[in-house]
């Protein structure tokens, strides 16, 4: 091995820049532990004796939300780690998926017909509501766009009729002109579109940062004008479901400055004094929550050595002990407040008593972005809007606005700003707002939080203006789209759902952990049991490739999915595979009678063939599961790509390093034990010779499989049906037949055209509840309902009372639903759509690869036709068995992962087998081609029972332990291991020579 000094040295370098990674991970544990432990404290100090005995869990559990929040968010600014701050450790800590830590996983679709019908000023027109609804038809089950999808349609209703004639409105008229073509106006619309989504995007996002959720997740997908939203630990679903889909609100107010609001922030703050101090006790749970969290943190900062002056100060001053006076005159600007402590301001400002000290017109209103004016990111300014009109309305809002786009300005040493033009009617209003409020301040505010208060220099005519500010290029653009996207309606609504609770991710961490740890101890212990010294060696790397693998996840912010750890384990049991390989050719090496370190280098050289074939067919399956995968699946994905390529780097080099190093010192290794040095060796088996049989007993297995399929047919997951789906868990056992029998009676009365599938998931107490009601209706209204039918169903089924809100909700340790899924018509044709071509994709891809690489058709005919005969039998048999074993046999996402993973792995056994039967007709070109063969299938039969029992036993790790939500793919990836290794050598095999026979009698006929 050339230049293992630097080889060593940047290994090492690797292995230490991941486990550097892997302590922000261990950091985080700690402090949340830290939160954790501070949180459960003050629950145990707090004085419950008057909060009623069905409210006191309730109490307890917000009194521990709000003090773990308290606490993190007081660190997120804090120095904790090597000078990083709490946030950002937390941003570099390995991502779990919501599958795992619980919370909520929302697909929106904005929706871009009522962003084309604004467009055309509501045309109402017969041809114009013909087309939209042809258009909202087709988008059902077609990938493309509904703009595209619109304009067809237009042409099929209207043929002559320009599109200019309908969206030439009053307000389109400057980029929309009589004389523009189809395709321009189609450009212009499109173009509305892409700023419609991208707006949306970002008002979701700071939505979202307002939520308060710990590591959010947003990324739109692609051009489908669909967002993708993750927010973990969530517990309050609806709260989310109306956060998400409210309609955006964008205003222009004038404002109060400093000056003018000071003298009653100060009279506020003495008053607020004499209530806090008059009351006695809390009236109700939520206000002694707040009190007790108070009284119990300053009881313990007490007793930490707080100085007395200062709890005296903070008790006379209760206001500004959260909200710091600006100080700014002239400014909008009234104070600043952290982001822990808005909540209790705003609480202050509104009790009645403290409201009335200021100005009827006077609207407290935080900015959506941190101070510019504090160092401190997470403190924020209230601003004072002035409410001044009758209604309390806004006197500008943003359906006067025409366009928008950014602009630089040059008085200001050339920073971003955004030039925006409103229609004749804003223009007036504008003019008039800019004139009475030279000097003064006004603030741009998007649902309820202020986005920018520029300075007014002076009265603004014309209806075009620029807001100017030490703003970014990201700023000034999203401020952009904010400004633009005032003037067009484009709702977001929920078409996919996934709600996980908390209890259920941290019994899916439980489980994915043990049945992990259970998995890396088999593949070790099975390495040792066979190469003896070399096994231990493969272990070393094993160990290597897990630290790599997880501190790799962690550096490029890749989300660990229950999925993703199957993905984890099986790679464990292919990572071993490339060691099996060069060790099985070391010892074929030694026994032909070469020295230990000559053997050594050609086992390597001559083994990398086939590892580098094997893997890069696995590879790209991989990518094709990640590009047309989605949420947990694309975990998997991603761990499953990076899993091969760190293990084919350690099985490779670190024990190369390892061995070469006791070369030089003069020392072997052992590759075997006395027991497993002879294993399956000198076999002379006629393979080829029963083939017919082989071709026989396949064939009425797939016979069989198709059979099954066709008359029983599948039992799809939500994911390809579309409707929704919740676990429910009872407080004592229950028959999935009673609880069928119930949700029937409520559902059927109904919608008798509805159905409604119920079956056992986990243990006798826990059912999995399918149903197709309404599943087209995507309304958080349909939700609620359904959720109600479900509570009235069900709730006599509990031993112990349970209400509505306890029934649906995801608190700790919760009975009712744990999780729901909900998935839209259009999203599960998009599903099934995407499975079919990924698998076709997947074939061809490995068939191309195949024939290129060993020069010929025939030999990726065999590859394919052994993957599609092992793919058809492991989905004949979920068809056949479902409903009879007793765990989920759905074909949904995760089996389709599956079904590709097999379909990646299983072709390794036939790569090498044909690149040893390529090397031996290399060796012994006029041998007997049949002879060759045979020998080739005899001389990798170690190997492929190998690499199969080591691939095997993990999997079997998972699919006892692994958990009930990903039983089913653990299933299928072991059929696919043992059905595989069978096809490699009894279909594949045989078809690519028979396939080649036939080929050179052919070519011999010609001669």
């Amino acid at each position: 091995m050339q230049s293992k000094g630097v080889i060593r040295t940047f290994t090492i370098l690797i292995l230490l820049a991941c486990l550097w990674q892997l302590s922000f991970t261990a950091v985080t544990a700690i402090q949340n532990k830290k939160a954790a432990q501070r949180a459960e404290q003050i629950a145990q100090a707090s004085d419950i004796s008057g909060i009623a005995e069905a409210d006191r869990a309730f109490y307890l559990d917000s009194i521990r939300k709000i003090e773990t929040r308290r606490y993190t968010d007081s660190l997120s600014g804090v120095k904790v780690y090597f000078g990083q701050t709490f946030k950002e450790v937390q941003n570099h800590e390995i991502n779990l998926g919501l599958d795992l830590k619980g919370g909520m996983n929302v697909m929106l679709q904005v929706q871009l017909e009522d962003l084309v019908r604004a467009l055309a000023g509501n045309n109402t027109t017969p041809e114009f509501q013909r087309a939209i609804a042809l258009a909202k038809e087709r988008s059902v089950n077609s990938q493309n766009d509904f703009i595209s999808l619109f304009a067809d349609a237009w042409k099929e209703v209207a043929p002559g009729t320009r599109l200019a004639q309908v969206f030439g409105t009053f307000e389109m008229r400057d980029r929309i002109k009589p004389e523009s073509t189809d395709d321009q106006v189609v450009s212009v619309i499109k173009e509305e579109a892409e700023s419609a989504v991208a707006n949306s995007f970002n008002v979701l996002r700071n939505r979202i940062d307002r939520f308060g959720v710990t590591q959010p997740s947003i990324q739109k997908i692609g051009n489908t004008g669909r967002i993708l939203v993750e927010l973990p630990g969530v517990k309050e679903p609806e709260r989310v479901r109306k956060l998400l889909q409210g309609t955006a609100s964008l205003e222009f107010w004038p404002t109060f400055n400093f000056e003018e609001i000071s003298s009653f922030l100060d009279e506020a703050n003495k008053r607020l004094a004499e209530i806090l101090a008059a009351e006695e006790a809390p009236a109700t749970v939520a206000e002694a929550v707040a009190a007790e969290t108070d009284a119990v943190a300053q009881e313990l900062q007490a007793q930490s050595g707080e100085d007395a002056s200062l709890a005296a100060a903070r008790k006379a001053n209760p206001l500004f002990a959260v909200l710091s006076p600006s100080g700014m005159r002239g400014s909008a600007c009234i104070g600043f407040a952290a982001a822990a402590d808005t909540a209790l301001v705003n609480k202050y400002l509104r009790i009645p008593e403290i409201a009335a000290i200021f100005p009827a017109e006077f609207r407290p209103i935080w900015t959506v972005k941190s101070s510019d004016y504090v160092k401190d990111e997470n403190v924020y300014d209230l601003v004072a809007i002035k409410a001044s009109s009758r209604d309390g309305k806004a006197p500008l809002d943003g359906g006067a606005v025409v366009d928008a786009h950014v602009d630089y300005d040059q008085r200001r040493g050339g920073y971003p700003g955004v030039s925006m033009t409103m229609n004749a009617e804003g223009a007036n209003v504008w003019a008039r707002m800019t004139k009475e409020n030279v000097g003064r301040q006004i603030a741009i505010v998007l649902d309820g939080t202020v986005y920018s208060y520029p300075n007014v220099n002076e009265a603004i005519t014309g209806g075009s203006s620029a807001i100017t500010g030490h703003f970014s290029i990201d700023e000034a653009t999203d401020l952009t789209n904010v400004l633009k996207s005032g003037k067009l309606p484009a709702p977001a609504t929920i078409v996919q759902e996934q709600v996980v609770g908390p209890s259920l991710g941290a019994e899916s961490i439980r489980s994915g952990l043990i049945s992990f740890l259970i998995a890396f101890l088999l593949v070790l212990l099975y390495m040792f049991l066979f190469y003896k010294g070399a096994g231990l060696v493969a272990d070393i790397a094993l160990l290597t490739n897990v630290v790599l693998l997880f501190g790799i996840l962690s550096g490029f912010g890749a989300v660990l999915t229950l999925p993703g750890i199957a993905g984890l384990v099986l790679t464990l049991g292919m990572a071993v595979d490339a060691n099996v390989i060069i060790y099985e050719r070391v010892k074929e090496e030694l026994k032909a009678g070469k020295g230990f370190g000559k053997a050594v280098a050609d086992g390597y050289r001559n083994a990398y063939s086939a590892i580098i074939d094997g893997q890069v067919t696995t590879l790209l399956t991989g990518l094709v599961l990640f590009f047309f995968g989605s949420g947990p699946i694309k975990g998997f994905a991603t761990t499953l790509i990076i899993g091969i390529i760190t293990s084919v780097l350690t099985s490779i080099i670190v024990t190369r390093l390892i061995i070469d190093d006791r070369i030089v010192k003069g020392k072997t290794i052992s590759f075997e034990h006395k027991w497993s040095a002879n294993f399956l060796k000198n076999t002379n088996i006629d393979f080829l010779g029963g083939r017919k049989w082989s071709y026989l007993i396949s064939g009425a297995l797939i016979l069989i499989a198709i059979g099954s399929m066709c008359i029983k047919g599948f039992t799809y997951g939500v994911d390809f049906t579309g409707g929704r789906t919740y676990v429910v868990r009872f407080d004592k056992p229950v028959t999935a037949e009673e609880v069928r029998a119930a949700v029937n009676n409520t559902f059927n009365l109904a919608d008798p055209e509805s159905s409604v599938e119920v079956k056992q998931f986990g243990g006798d107490s826990q059912m999995k509840i399918t149903t197709s009601y309404k599943f087209k209706e995507e309304s958080s209204s349909v939700d609620t309902e359904i959720e109600n039918m479900l509570y009235e169903s069900l709730k006599d089924f509990y031993a112990a009372p349970v209400s509505y809100e306890g029934f649906t909700s995801t608190l700790e340790n919760p009975n009712g639903i744990i999780s729901s899924d909900k998935v839209g018509a259009t999203i599960a044709n998009d599903i099934k759509r995407n499975a079919i071509i990924s698998i076709i994709l997947a074939l061809i891809v490995i068939f191309g690869y195949i024939a290129l690489r060993f020069k010929g058709w025939n030999w990726g005919l065999g590859g394919v036709v052994s993957l599609a005969h092992t793919a058809i039998i492991i989905i004949g048999f979920f068809s056949l068995f479902s409903g009879i074993l007793p765990f989920n046999l759905d074909v949904d996402q995760t089996f389709i992962a599956a079904i590709l993973t097999i379909i990646g792995y299983a072709i390794n056994d036939n790569v090498v087998i044909f690149d040893r039967i390529r090397e031996n007709l290399a060796l012994h070109p006029g041998s007997d081609f049949k002879e060759t063969v045979n020998k080739s299938l005899n001389a990798t039969l170690t190997r492929t029972v190998n690499t199969s029992v080591s691939t095997l036993l993990p999997m079997l790790a998972i699919a006892f332990c692994g958990g009930e939500s990903i039983r089913g793919l653990s299933v299928a990836l072991c059929l696919g291991v043992l059905i595989g290794t069978y096809a490699s050598i009894m279909i594949g095999t045989p078809v690519m020579f028979d396939a080649e026979m036939a080929a050179r009698k052919k070519a011999a006929a010609k001669k």
